[in-house]
């Protein structure tokens, strides 16, 4: 182990892996500010359950749909520069939320400009894991995928800050990070080789690729899952267990730091293990973990436990999907990973809608959990299915990267030798 993580250090551009994984970590934590900020938000406006999951749902629904064009912007462009483009868009934004934000439309447009920091799944995790071979495309995405620990920034730090000094100051303080990701993308990162620029039409073709549509559904559960419990776990805690609003996210951050560590793990585990083998122990769990919260526990630790394991369980899931991904799509994997980020993303919008609209019509915040344990258990009797086909075409044995036979010139080498 200890030799292959030496290899992995010398294979890839490291300075590039680290400065996407910031991009990513300050994007993250601006895309998900107003769920963590949702109590303050509400209180203000007055909102009804419904509302608040609506209000919450808008980010991650704006960033989902604008994470596949900003793929295909970088493919022409280039990673790096539709990286320092999105984040200088960001900047604005968030002076805009400061002066402007004076009723739930303008929040409801602020959540909008939020979207486009959660835009930046594919680009970043492309970016980090371009310079990488394919055996260790899952590592390296598991590490630029772990941005989304940006989570924690935002619910540790947002609550308290708006408790101390308003809301709307929250979004200000957030272009501190940005600007200070912007210079360390532009000093130390590189774009990597492995982009081709075809026509727009040939990456639209993924659209109506079924497997790209099979990583869509898994990724709705993995991903979808982590960012619409990580939005409205600090409502969910607030309103039914009555935590202070500057203290909600203590609850929060077990979840996110698990599902943000764990994807790094669960890259790695995939790289070794065969990314559908560790898929179908994942989504056990995941269905498990969700079924227990679902039945709302009267310990808001015990929740907080449970959703802790769905959300560890969903990071690592996170990581062994797109091990997958690149492997399939290997020349527009920034397309390819934008897409089923998108298509996840919008999944993760379904969830606090469900729990908002659950809590006002039943009472209750269960129905938006046994919807995500339906999603499970679609996802795996769907993996079921095709993974032997999968093994037989593009990937190896339980999801493993396939050895590619040397070259010509390399077994001439060989025997020259």
């Amino acid at each position: 182990m200890k030799e292959d993580l030496k290899g992995f250090w010398k294979a890839g551009h490291l300075p590039t892996l680290i400065t996407a994984f910031i991009y990513f970590d300050v994007c993250f934590s601006v895309w998900v500010v107003n769920g963590a900020m949702a109590p303050f938000i509400s209180e203000e406006f007055h909102l009804s359950a419904a509302q608040k999951g609506f209000m919450i749902s808008v980010p991650v629904i704006a960033g989902a749909l604008m994470r596949f064009p900003l793929g295909i912007l970088a493919q022409y462009i280039g990673r790096k520069r539709a990286a320092m483009l999105e984040m200088s868009v960001i900047s604005v934004s968030l002076v805009w939320g400061y002066f402007f934000t004076t009723s739930l439309g303008s929040v409801v447009a602020m959540g909008v400009a939020l979207g486009m920091a959660g835009a930046s799944f594919g680009v970043a995790l492309s970016l980090g894991s371009g310079s990488y071979p394919p055996k260790y495309k899952g590592l390296a995405m598991g590490i630029a995928g772990a941005g989304n620990s940006g989570t924690v920034i935002a619910m540790l730090a947002a609550p308290p800050l708006a408790h101390a000094y308003g809301w709307r100051t929250v979004y200000l303080l957030g272009l501190i990070p940005m600007v200070l990701a912007m210079v360390l993308l532009q000093i130390f990162a590189k774009e990597p080789s492995d982009r081709e620029v075809k026509k727009l039409g040939d990456y639209l073709k993924i659209l109506v690729d079924r497997d790209a549509w099979v990583f869509n559904l898994m990724y709705s559960v993995t991903f979808g899952g982590f960012i619409g419990l990580a939005n409205f776990l600090p409502t969910l805690f607030h309103d039914h267990y009555a935590i202070p609003k500057q203290s909600v996210g203590i609850y929060v951050t077990l979840g996110v730091v698990a599902a943000s560590g764990l994807r790094v793990v669960g890259g790695w585990l995939a790289d070794h293990m065969g990314g559908l083998r560790v898929l179908y122990v994942l989504f056990g769990m995941i269905l498990l973990s969700t079924l227990g919260a679902a039945t709302m526990p009267a310990n808001p630790w015990v929740m907080a436990f449970l959703v802790a394991l769905a959300m560890g369980a969903m990071g690592a899931g996170n990581g062994a999907v797109f091990q997958l991904v690149p492997l399939r799509f290997r020349a527009e994997t920034a397309v390819a990973g934008s897409l089923i980020g998108e298509i996840g993303a919008l999944a993760g919008g379904f969830l606090p809608n469900a729990m908002g609209l659950g809590k006002q019509h039943f009472d209750s915040f269960t129905p938006g959990f046994l919807g995500g344990a339906a999603l499970t258990v679609l996802s795996v009797a769907t993996l079921a299915v095709l993974s032997r086909s999968w093994t037989h075409t593009w990937v190896g044995k339980g999801g493993r990267a396939r050895v590619e036979p040397p070259s010509h010139e390399e077994r001439g080498k060989g025997v020259m030798s």
